[in-house]
């Protein structure tokens, strides 16, 4: 296959790439950074690689690449809790998805031949945060900024079915791998001050990189896999038990808290993505006959952290 890919050289991205192309399949690269995606593709390792640059929130030239792809993955998308969510940094972080999905539709209906599907990120804030509801695929949307985020970044990718191609939306849980969310909890473990973020009671729903990226190749592969799949493990965790079995698996103590407050501090209202979860259950994709690698946290944290 030819499969077009933005997003590509980030956490995730990346060891997609890396999948696609050691199955030999050529990957088209969309960057905003060419010069860093080459970084990351060297030519002489990635041969069936190549690097479009493009600008996600505008149309131009780098929309007439998808014609001839086989399939588009859309991962782009500012991060979410990296710093304070100010007016702008919120805007940034709807802009970076409700209108880069715009742009990724345009380009494929405008293609000739065109894509037979697209692949869409989304997250499961898409159903608000409870520290007592359980949700699956059938949940209705919450109300609050992520929420509504989502439910905006989903609208524009189900117009790409105006054009005939086949749309799948996996909203991912927190990505478990060495780097992301993870990559920020290990050092204060390693430190010996590891510890529950707020008040541990919050849920954690989580899906390890490698069961993630093998979702994205079967929704790419598998014709009747379509509409909406929570990518997320079958076993999600409260965060006073991730920290615990963080804990477990580095050999050091969990029991230092990180206040609220701090994070608080930090972020600002970016900071409920990690104080306030909410309890995510992925039956449709479970009803795929998905097979999970790490379905269970604690395999799944010992092979990260290995």
């Amino acid at each position: 296959m030819k499969i077009a890919i933005t997003g590509a050289t980030g956490f995730v991205g990346s060891r997609l790439v890396e999948r696609l192309h050691k199955q030999g399949n050529s990957v088209l690269v969309l960057t905003r950074n060419t010069t860093f995606a080459q970084k990351v593709f060297p030519p002489e390792a990635f041969g069936n690689v190549e690097i479009v640059t493009y600008t996600p929130n505008v149309s131009g030239s780098w929309q007439d690449a998808f014609a001839g792809c086989d399939a588009v993955v859309n991962l782009a998308g500012e991060p979410i809790a990296e710093k304070r969510w100010t007016p702008e940094h919120k805007q940034e972080i709807l802009n970076s998805r409700q209108l880069g999905t715009q742009k990724i539709v345009e380009a494929i209906a405008k293609a000739n031949p065109k894509p037979t599907v697209l692949v869409n990120a989304s997250a499961i804030g898409y159903y608000g945060t409870s520290e007592t509801a359980t949700f699956d695929e059938t949940s209705p949307s919450g109300n609050d900024f992520l929420a509504q985020v989502c439910q905006a970044w989903e609208a524009e990718a189900r117009k790409v079915k105006d054009a005939g191609v086949r749309l799948v939306i996996l909203r991912f849980g927190i990505i478990l791998g060495l780097g992301g969310a993870l990559g920020k909890m290990i050092t204060p473990f390693k430190l010996f001050a590891g510890g529950p973020i707020g008040s541990g009671r919050q849920w954690f729903s989580w899906i390890h990189v490698d069961d993630l990226v093998n979702l994205i190749v079967q929704a790419l592969t598998k014709p009747e896999i379509e509409g909406v799949y929570n990518a997320t493990a079958p076993n999600p965790v409260r965060m006073a038990d991730l920290s615990q079995t963080m804990g477990q698996v580095m050999s050091r103590p969990s029991w230092l808290p990180v206040p609220a407050f701090a994070l608080e501090a930090l972020l600002g209202d970016g900071a409920i993505v990690v104080l306030e979860g909410q309890q995510v259950l992925p039956k449709r994709t479970l009803e795929t006959g998905f097979e999970y690698q790490y379905p269970n946290l604690q395999p799944a944290l010992k092979q990260i952290l290995k």
